[in-house]
């Protein structure tokens, strides 16, 4: 053991977390068997009848403790594979989709073609990974597979696949009332099946990735040496993508997403040493392993000092999101940078003017329809004012609230767009929403009486954290786009672990936070409706104070200091603007909204390139999503309805996931 720590530093982590597993395993095994003796651990007899501690000990204690280690060590050598193919430090099986992308396989698989299953949940989980990844990769791919272009086109893909569990989830709530702490990542296990189901596999792919590690190392060379060294670059990054593809859907098929353990494993191991790839094959998994069996013991030890289940899964992702946070100020983003010439689109020729009354006139259109056009057992209705009270009371609410909030989410991604230069950014990229979903989510489940203002101090409270955190990690680094978008990532990615768990653990209020987290209006009244588009129109008579600033921020830093202003106060003038905007947005629909991505694309593509058209047609643009969703959300499914937020994020994310591959 000497030696080996001489030679290799990741060691030195790895063997004090097999001490802490190694206390926790034992107080564990105490805790199930008391009385512990050598019988309870002879597999070669079945135990005793009636001594129910020994029966929970062999098949499903032990077996969890295997199946933690087995699936740490696949994530972690997925990881591996990945950030080596891609050449991307932060890619995993999280980041790049592929972890969810197989969950949706196996969730439409369970509910629309179970027979599938039949010939394995693997397969299918394969197939969901794979056209995951696929779909990130084909949107990055002109950027060279740039670390910013790679990690932005899986939030895009991930922010979809869980818009579209979401509406599974609604609208089946009690076909997947069990599946859900599966999803959320339980190691809990009933038999040996499950790691005499996956071992073989890892042996296999451990073994592959060992016969390829020598090739896979050139690939830190540029492609052309890569090349002139007889390496086939095209069909080694389809075998070694394969097979991490294959290694998580194996895992995620048998205990659900695990998230960042793929991460945390292999950027760990580096940090503390193993710098060549051969190392890092060998040192990934054993501390995945290591740290997956670490976390799951520690919650079987203290789960019931817990107010809730936690799911190992999504321990795991709130561990990781830190890590991310941490890690993106030390990657090398060079090439990465978004084009600030695709935010400057030439005038169209139609007038400004004619432009604003064609947006005024759809939204005129959308707001009659929304109030009046509806469906009924004896098909479509036009409602004329003589209903006009029962209109009053259950639809204007919500179109007020619709248009408000989608004006605000309209303001705030054309402002974060303009001021990092990208296109694709939004407060969903930015984390802003999911900030203010984490602290409206835990006062509902922590609050014995809720209130609107104690909601409305919560998601704000929690906007200005998020700006903090957000300010805090890019201060040095003067706000640089890439890295403002990436930590937003991060943030975004505390999101769904939190959600996983309260989904996992059945609470009554349940049904109330899914309909709000999908962008529901269903529980909004008139005066939280007219309050909101009185706020938004407030903020929209506000917009010539910052149009200036936004005007010479996508022309550069240099040009816009030279221009006589100060970048970094604007900037955090900008970006508080930007939180308060998407907090009050998030009270009202939710965060699974895509208006702060869509509207403000939409309005460049009509032509309103400076700030002011700019920003006063994203807010036509998203009052229009808004209404539209949800009056299509009321009509599609009928009697059903789908919350505008889902309908928006089904829309502008497809449309979006197609337009990414153009910046």
């Amino acid at each position: 053991m000497i030696s080996i720590l001489r030679r290799s530093t990741p060691a030195y982590i790895c063997l004090p977390l097999l001490i802490i597993c190694a206390l926790l395993s034992f107080n564990v095994l105490r805790q199930t068997l008391p009385e512990l003796g050598s019988g309870a651990l002879d597999f070669s007899a079945a135990p005793e009848a009636g001594v129910m501690s020994a029966i929970v000990l062999q098949f499903s204690v032990l077996p969890r403790m295997a199946i933690a280690l087995l699936v740490g060590a696949a994530l972690g050598l997925a990881g591996v594979l990945m950030q080596q193919v891609l050449r991307n430090p932060i890619a995993s099986p999280t980041t790049l989709g592929v972890a969810s992308g197989a969950q949706l396989g196996l969730l439409l698989a369970t509910l629309f073609a179970p027979g599938l299953l039949a010939f394995g949940g693997e397969w299918v989980a394969l197939a969901g990974g794979a056209i995951s990844l696929l779909i990130v990769l084909s949107l990055s791919w002109h950027r060279g597979l740039a670390p910013v272009a790679v990690v932005l086109a899986g939030l895009v893909v991930n922010l979809y696949i869980g818009a579209l569990s979401t509406v599974l989830i609604l609208f089946h709530q009690e076909e997947f009332r069990g599946l859900m702490i599966w999803a959320a990542g339980s190691l809990a296990q009933n038999s040996w099946d499950d790691t005499l189901h996956l071992l073989p596999r890892l042996i296999i792919a451990a073994v592959i990735a060992g016969l390829i590690a020598r090739p896979l190392g050139l690939l830190e060379l540029d492609e052309s040496s890569a090349r002139s060294l007889g390496i086939s670059v095209r069909k080694l990054r389809l075998m070694s993508l394969g097979l991490s593809v294959f290694i998580t859907a194996s895992a995620v098929s048998l205990v659900g997403v695990v998230g960042f353990v793929g991460l945390a494993a292999p950027v760990i191991v580096r940090l503390m040493g193993a710098r060549t790839l051969t190392q890092r094959l060998l040192w990934a998994p054993v501390f995945g392993g290591l740290l997956l069996l670490t976390t799951d013991l520690f919650l079987l030890q203290y789960s019931a000092r817990l107010p809730s289940m936690v799911p190992t899964g999504a321990m795991t992702g709130l561990l990781g999101a830190p890590l991310l946070l941490w890690l993106i100020p030390r990657l090398s983003l060079k090439g990465a940078s978004a084009n600030a010439g695709n935010m400057t689109l030439q005038s169209a020729r139609v007038p400004v003017s004619r432009k604003f009354l064609l947006l005024s006139v759809l939204l005129l259109i959308s707001t009659v329809a929304a109030l009046f056009v509806t469906q009924s057992p004896g098909g479509w209705l036009f409602n004329d004012t003589a209903q006009w009270a029962s209109i009053a009371n259950w639809r204007l609410p919500r179109v007020l609230a619709a248009a408000g909030a989608g004006i605000l989410l309209a303001l705030a991604g054309a402002t974060i767009q303009r001021m990092t230069g990208n296109p694709m950014a939004s407060p969903e990229v930015l984390g802003i929403s999911s900030g203010t979903a984490i602290g409206l989510i835990v006062t509902i489940y922590f609050s014995t009486h809720v209130t609107v203002p104690m909601l409305i101090l919560a998601g704000s409270l929690s906007a200005v954290i998020t700006l903090a955190v957000l300010i805090l990690l890019n201060r040095r680094t003067g706000f640089q786009s890439e890295r403002l978008l990436l930590t937003g990532i991060a943030i975004a990615a505390l999101f769904d672990p939190l959600r996983s768990i309260f989904l996992a653990n059945g609470d009554p209020r349940i049904q109330q936070v899914i309909a709000w987290m999908s962008g529901s209006t269903y529980y909004v009244d008139f005066p939280t409706g007219l309050g909101a588009l009185l706020f938004a129109v407030m903020m929209v008579v506000l917009i010539p104070l910052v149009a200036r600033w936004l005007d010479l921020l996508p022309l550069g830093r240099n040009v816009a200091l030279g221009l006589g202003l100060s970048v970094n106060k604007v900037r955090l003038v900008l970006l508080g603007l930007v939180a308060i905007l998407t907090a009050f947005a998030t009270l009202i629909v939710g965060p699974l909204s895509f208006a702060g991505l869509l509207a403000p694309h939409v309005a460049r593509m009509l032509g309103f390139s400076r700030a002011l058209p700019h920003l006063a047609g994203s807010a036509m643009v998203g009052a229009l999503l808004m209404i539209t969703a949800d009056w299509l959300g009321r009509q599609v499914l009928f009697p059903q309805e789908i919350p505008a937020g889902l309908v928006a994020a089904l829309l502008g994310g497809a449309y979006f996931m197609w337009g990414l591959r153009k910046y």
